[in-house]
């Protein structure tokens, strides 16, 4: 995540953090001041600083969002394209145009009534290339556990054997050798108070700058090692696998003050409105840090990146207006999906990989267990549902023998042995029984981590253990959940047992089992379960209706930064879950017309290929070659990060270029997507005015007001012509058959400029025929969409079907500007111009 762009030039040393009042321990969970009635993201980066967020202020006000929604904005590594690798808590990034830009952006945003959100890092910081650029880590490496900064950061001081002068004290592992240290000597060069590797600027302890190497290596606060050491060695938390990023210890209020003193002071000048809250799992204590940033910001309104999965619920004491809204896009997706389609779909694939072409008995697949609701296995029972199974086996690799996470196991073994030591009742505990243990409850824990807070009794989140269970099992769990008391040991193995918890499911569900399991990729996104394919509209009015009445201001969102595809491109893909026998031998014709595969080179990477050719076509081969790779580095099935296989992926980028080198495939794949446009049309529609229209605070992500076709990052973070869009919202509204550009921006600012002026009130469904979606919020607004457009087709169309528009009319749909009565409405003549319709009655 480093760039090769020029350093920025030394500073003076940061001051040592200072102390912050601590928040109040009865803090309660309050209602968000100054909510946004729709929110829009922006990717900040050298290619669009603040300057340019500036210019496109007079568009977003026009196009009616209440606030700016921005990456970000401490200073970061060189290049950052993202931000999330700060490097610096004392300044707005000078990359970015620095605190005077931000500040003329407020201006200017506040004299359009528009307000600013920031997105907020609290979990890590870099460990960049050169490391003089994070002065707070320079001073820990100089300094070691005597530093002022020794603090800030989740660093296992008892992991490594100390200098040769200070065995005892530790030091801090730094992975970043190109091979075993014995390899490499001769390309450490000692510089003055400085050892040089390549790009890496590493400080010497003061008084061993004139030592011979080995012995200079010797007496440091750190350990040089090869970057391979990391999986099993590394003494410092990281974000997720991440060597790069070192975890900061927010719990702190001393780190919390230095870290967050430029953006409160920020907030507290009126610059920032909000926070969005990047990464809450893997913070000791999020409760705590949410109430201490409640206290800080007298209630801002604050959003978490909490991913929540199956019917997980945002803990209620968060002092937070709720998600970014991944579970808002898993239930608009799903009630979008046909369930029984997307089933025969993943029966079709499993046959595809096997050499069939279709699919077998719609039964052969049923609903299964959900993702993440796998127990340990103590019983006989059914085969998981293979994406479970997926997931499981992702898990249980990332904790495994050389796993990627192995690290992490070992702090938490080494914590249960201390705890073992000092008190009998919890010794004689293996460490190998430890470890098993740990893999065993890692691998099938239901969400992404537990709440227990030492202290506190702990709610049963469904830890996967019984009476059955082994003694080390039971010991394991009791701790985790902080059920044996209090010590140093048993608080900090609680804490740390749910950090280790959250990197698993992310690094083994999310970035593992769902580039594995490919069956109908849309279904893959962060918190997705596709074993559970599909939503009825009954419970996705239930869940809006939860979110009004528990989370009325949460976020909701459909595409983001991290969505591996964007909502368009998912919109598409769940048209195949109409029609998956036709899309299967389309599939199986198209791997045919592409010739025999080179060996080694499996029928899954076929099925991925064609599915991203259609999610995100017109695609040039060299995006589709870089998410195909990616897709397949993440699996870690035939090449990796780590171990890529040179052979395997010249096959698999071979296979993705001569596409574009066929003329007749070519053709054939666009009339496929042509044919799919009228029902792709259909959804994304649907799915934005669901967005737009539903409980909470939409979120538009940059450029997605029209039709987006973006893969996973780094194809999405792109720069946005908002210059551009601007010219194309002028004229909008005036109807072009066949323009969904036009459409969706259309349906986009009509229904911004709707939320901004008044809030929409209480939801509450209404009956509808198939293939219609209905609901009213309060008594002026009516949303109706179509959903399974393909099936409605086959169906025979709307035919004699009404939808019911509550008294009090005549109602207008702001859409097409069309008047209806009250009563009993022909859906055939509402939804006449558009396939959804937004309507109110005069007077809103």
């Amino acid at each position: 995540m480093t760039s090769a762009a020029e350093p920025a030039q030394p500073r003076p040393a940061a001051t040592p953090p200072t102390a912050a009042t601590p928040p109040s321990a009865a803090t309660p969970a309050t209602p968000p001041t100054a909510a946004p009635s729709a929110s829009y993201r922006l990717q900040l980066q050298p290619g669009f600083t603040l300057r340019d967020a500036t210019a496109a202020v007079p568009y977003l006000a026009a196009l009616g969002v209440s606030h700016l929604h921005l990456s970000p904005l401490l200073e970061a590594t060189p290049g950052s394209t993202h931000g999330y690798d700060t490097v610096d808590h004392t300044r707005i990034s000078e990359q970015l145009g620095g605190e005077s830009a931000l500040r003329a952006l407020a201006a200017e945003a506040h004299r359009h009534g528009l307000r600013l959100l920031a997105d907020v890092v609290p979990n890590h910081m870099a460990v960049p290339v050169p490391e003089r650029l994070n002065e707070p880590l320079r001073q820990v490496l100089r300094d070691g556990p005597d530093s002022p900064y020794a603090r800030w950061f989740d660093i296992d001081w008892t992991a490594q054997p100390g200098p040769a002068d200070a065995p005892e004290r530790g030091r801090v592992l730094l992975p970043l050798l190109g091979d075993r240290l014995g390899a490499v000597l001769d390309q450490l060069v000692v510089d003055g108070e400085v050892l040089r590797y390549h790009r890496h600027e590493l400080p010497l302890r003061p008084g061993t700058e004139g030592l011979p190497l080995p012995e200079l290596l010797a007496r440091q606060w750190y350990r040089l090692a090869w970057w391979r050491l990391a999986r099993t060695e590394l003494n410092y938390r990281r974000f997720f696998t991440v060597n790069e990023l070192i975890a900061v210890r927010a719990e702190d209020p001393e780190v919390f003050a230095a870290t967050h003193a430029v953006l409160l002071r920020l907030h507290a000048d009126g610059v920032l409105d909000g926070f969005r809250i990047d990464h809450p799992d893997g913070l000791a204590d999020p409760r705590g840090y949410l109430r201490r940033l409640a206290d800080a910001t007298g209630g801002a309104y604050v959003v978490v990146e909490k991913i929540l999965t199956g019917e997980e619920r945002l803990p209620a004491d968060w002092p937070v207006a709720g998600t970014t809204g991944y579970d808002a896009l898993r239930r608009i997706d799903g009630v979008l999906t046909d369930p029984a389609g997307a089933r025969r779909l993943a029966e079709a694939y499993e046959a595809f990989l096997h050499g069939g072409a279709g699919p077998g008995g719609e039964a052969a697949l049923d609903d299964g267990p959900g993702l993440h609701s796998g127990g340990p296995g103590h019983g006989p029972g059914p085969d998981p549902h293979p994406a479970v199974a997926a997931a499981l086996r992702g898990r249980a690799e990332m904790t495994g023998p050389g796993g990627e996470l192995t690290a992490e196991v070992e702090r938490l073994v080494r914590i249960a042995l201390r705890i073992g030591a000092a008190e009998p009742a919890h010794a004689d505990h293996a460490p190998w029984q430890l470890r098993a243990a740990l893999r065993r409850l890692l691998t099938h824990y239901p969400v992404y981590r537990p709440y227990a807070r030492p202290g506190e009794p702990a709610d049963d989140p469904g830890l996967p253990v019984d009476d059955a269970a082994d003694p080390t099992e039971r010991l394991v769990a009791a701790l985790a959940l902080g059920r044996l008391g209090r010590s140093a040991d048993k608080d900090e193995f609680c804490v740390r047992f749910a950090q280790t918890a959250a990197a698993v499911a992310a690094k083994g569900v999310e970035d593992t089992a769902f580039y594995r399991w490919n069956a109908l990729p849309g279904l893959n996104e962060v918190g997705g379960d596709p074993a559970r394919p599909g939503l009825s509209p009954a419970a996705f009015h239930d869940w809006c209706r939860y979110l009004e009445r528990s989370w009325p201001h949460s976020m909701t969102a459909l595409s983001t930064h991290d969505t591996k595809r964007s909502a368009d491109a998912r919109a598409r893909l769940a048209v195949l879950a109409e029609q998956p026998q036709a899309w299967a031998a389309e599939v199986a014709a198209w791997s045919a017309a592409a010739g025999p595969a080179a060996p080694g080179l499996d029928r899954d990477a076929d099925w991925l290929l064609w599915h991203t050719l259609v999610a995100a076509w017109p695609i040039t081969p060299d995006r589709l070659v870089a998410a195909l790779l990616k897709a397949v580095r993440e699996a870690k099935l035939h090449t990796s990060w780590t171990s890529p296989d040179a052979g395997y992926e010249q096959a698999l980028e071979q296979r993705a270029r001569a596409v574009h080198g066929d003329a007749a495939l070519l053709t054939r794949i666009e009339g496929r997507v042509r044919a799919l446009a009228p029902y792709a049309r259909a959804n994304t529609l649907a799915a934005a005015l669901l967005h737009l229209t539903v409980p909470g605070v939409p979120d538009l992500f940059q450029g997605s007001e029209e039709p987006l076709y973006t893969l996973v990052d780094p194809d999405n973070r792109g720069v946005v012509d908002l210059g551009a869009l601007a010219v194309r919202l002028t004229d909008a509204a005036t109807p072009r058959p066949g323009d969904l550009a036009r459409e969706k921006l259309h349906l986009t600012a009509t229904a911004l400029h709707l939320r901004r002026s008044g809030p929409l009130s209480a939801y509450r469904p209404l009956a509808a025929p198939d293939h219609l979606l209905a609901f009213a919020r309060g008594e002026d607004v009516v949303t109706a969409v179509t959903r399974l457009p393909y099936g409605l087709e086959r169906a025979g169309g709307w035919r004699d079907a009404v939808l019911d528009l509550p008294p009090g009319g005549p109602w207008t749909d702001q859409l097409s500007l069309r008047e209806f009565p009250a009563g009993p409405v022909p859906v055939a003549e509402l939804l006449a111009t558009y396939p959804v319709a937004l309507l109110t009655r005069r007077g809103r």
